[in-house]
């Protein structure tokens, strides 16, 4: 009897974690659809910040006239596997905590 007790226990908390969490995204989902109107911060209305603080536009996008970035922030160039290789094995040569091993040396 106290078998099925549990049983019942867990299933309505199960019920109640499913409902609220179909809830929880059903609200968030209707919360990430409004627009918000586009407020300056206090800290922008003191100028000390060249940009409106609004929910469209992050300041690590905007240059210093606050106009949106059109290049790539971040440009990697290709090198092959032996370039990285040798970089890397001499970032850990010239390491201060490499334990030097003796049985290499000789």
């Amino acid at each position: 009897m106290l078998h099925l007790l549990y049983i019942l226990v867990f299933t309505i908390l199960a019920l109640i974690a499913v409902a609220n969490l179909i809830r929880n995204l059903v609200m968030f989902s209707f919360d990430s659809e409004q627009n918000y109107p586009g407020k300056t911060s206090s800290v922008a209305k003191n100028g000390n910040l060249p940009y409106m603080a609004t929910n469209k536009q992050h300041p690590e996008l905007l240059d210093e006239a606050g106009n949106l970035i059109k290049e790539p922030l971040l440009v990697m160039r290709s090198i092959n596997v032996e370039d990285a290789r040798q970089k890397l094995d001499a970032l850990y040569e010239a390491s201060p905590g490499k334990k030097r091993d003796n049985r290499e040396e000789i």
